[in-house]
């Protein structure tokens, strides 16, 4: 099953290239309701500690709950942020992939523990990225990715672990053939450009953050 899951932080519509299907589940953690709302999704669980809603809170668990979806409210001291809650609920009920939208702007620091959530997944083999709009993250870990070109002008491999191995890139302006990345140095990994239609990422050994973006 596939789980969209709307986050804080601003969004993009214009950039957005996936929306929920019939069948995918459709989660807003807190304010990300707001985006839901904004791009005519359906939002069929709200979680969160409802402080980024403030004074709209109330009203948009009526119309969440009129509509037919679920509420749940938590404490706001609590030990998961609210994407982590979203995330843990939408594989509990058996997502296998996920797509989040929001949370890459805003706070640095949740931006950071967002793009955390990718590591969290790729070791429980979830398919996984995140989206403004803007910008399109996914984690690679040991493997091998091909990339629609779908409008974002650049493409950029970031390092996670502190060497990467064996990383090639097809399809670019610029080539790579089983390279070492280090996580120290990767400039000449970044502000690539998809060419063709697609681009083919490998990596043999290590984690890196593939990310695409546009211009703001």
């Amino acid at each position: 099953m596939k789980a969209f899951i709307y986050i804080g932080g601003d969004v993009d519509p214009s950039g957005l290239h996936e929306h929920p299907a019939e069948g995918d589940l459709c989660i807003a953690a807190d304010s990300g309701y707001r985006h839901a709302r904004r791009l005519g999704e359906r939002v069929d669980l709200l979680v969160g500690d409802m402080d980024s809603l403030g004074a709209d809170a109330p009203t948009v668990i009526a119309e969440v709950k009129a509509a037919g979806g679920e509420v749940l409210r938590v404490p706001a001291e609590k030990d998961d942020t609210d994407t982590q809650l979203a995330v843990r609920l939408a594989v509990e009920r058996g997502a296998d992939e996920i797509v989040i939208i929001g949370g890459l702007s805003g706070r640095l620091d949740h931006t950071l523990a967002n793009l955390s959530v990718l590591e969290a997944l790729g070791e429980r083999r979830i398919l996984a990225r995140i989206t403004d709009g803007r910008n399109r993250v996914r984690l690679l870990k040991n493997d091998s990715l091909l990339l629609a070109n779908e409008g974002f002008r650049y493409l950029s491999l970031i390092p996670v672990d502190e060497v990467c191995r064996g990383v090639s890139i097809e399809g670019c302006r610029y080539s790579l053939s089983g390279a070492t990345l280090r996580r120290t140095n990767a400039a000449y990994s970044t502000s690539n450009e998809i060419v063709g239609p697609a681009a083919l990422i490998s990596i043999r050994r290590g984690r890196l953050y593939v990310i695409e973006s546009q211009e703001r």
